[in-house]
């Protein structure tokens, strides 16, 4: 007995977490404590991918990159799985597990959680919903999932995922638009901006034939909303044409949208490079949360 503790000792935390990890399947079994919250080295051959998983597009170049960067560094960052039966739920970081295959990895780095079901769906999507790459319509759909299936409130999903109730609201609606401008939004053909003043319009036929316009005329989201008024009332005097920005502004202008979250920005500008930045919001936790990026 004394020779096999010596044994297992000798091992190291490691080999003896590894071990343990292979028998404990719930919170509630032996040893399940000091499981829990510790890295453990597992086999890919183990690792499940979550069918949840939001994200649907990933980048071969980055991947490719990423995949270099292990195979000169290692993995830095674990990825988080949960225990089912022999195998692992991958709960975050597919991204980092497809570069190690890419990678020819046959072990990772992970932390292990005792999740059941639903809290694997939660912390897979909320996980997500805080990346800065998603395409709005992966994001709208991790919402409307996060909703639908944990039964849980705009207003607590608010809390949970640290965005305004408005900004959940904004993306959610994006789902009442034709497949086909939900696939403009995600392949980046137009902007969420463009996709919200779409919304405006009940029939789809109508948000297509001004989608369809947006794209030929490659209209700024301002011309649209512009257009679209006088399109629901032809009788209103039709604006003055826009002035088309340069393109070092609109560049600037979608950093600023990237950072605000907003697509309530507008440029102005005059003559000898003058010009103007207004930051619209449509609530007052809308203006709360800009000030808080501001300050």
């Amino acid at each position: 007995m004394a020779a096999e503790k010596k044994r297992a000792m000798g091992r190291g935390l490691s080999a003896i977490l590894s071990e343990s990890s292979k028998k404990v399947n719930s919170a509630e079994e032996k040893g399940a404590e000091e499981l829990v919250g510790n890295i453990v080295e597992i086999s890919l051959e183990d690792i499940i991918t979550n069918p949840n998983q939001p994200r649907t597009n990933f980048d071969q170049k980055a991947l490719e990159e990423l995949s270099s960067s292990i195979k000169q560094l290692g993995l830095i960052q674990p990825i988080t799985v949960r225990k089912n039966g022999n195998k692992y739920d991958l709960i975050s970081g597919e991204r980092r597990y497809r570069a190690s295959l890419l990678a020819g990895l046959k072990k990772l780095p992970a932390f292990i959680r005792l999740a059941n079901d639903q809290e694997l769906l939660e912390m897979a999507l909320v996980e997500n919903i805080q990346r800065k790459d998603l395409d709005p319509i992966e994001i709208a759909l991790s919402f409307e999932k996060l909703i639908e299936e944990i039964h849980i409130t705009q207003e607590n999903l608010s809390n949970r995922v640290g965005k305004d109730r408005s900004t959940i609201t904004n993306y959610l609606r994006l789902l009442k638009l034709s497949p086909i401008i939900q696939t403009g939004i995600r392949d980046n053909i137009i902007s969420m901006g463009h996709g919200r003043a779409l919304i405006s319009l009940e029939e789809q036929e109508q948000q297509l034939f001004v989608y369809e316009k947006i794209v030929r005329e490659q209209l700024s989201v301002r011309q649209t909303e512009d257009f679209i008024r006088t399109f629901k009332n032809p009788k209103t005097k039709k604006v003055k044409k826009e002035k088309e920005l340069p393109n070092y502004i609109r560049k600037g202008l979608k950093s600023f949208e990237d950072y605000f979250e907003t697509d309530g920005i507008e440029i102005k500008t005059s003559g000898k490079g003058k010009g103007k930045i207004i930051i619209n919001f449509d609530s007052a936790e809308e203006f709360e949360r800009i000030q808080k990026l501001l300050e």
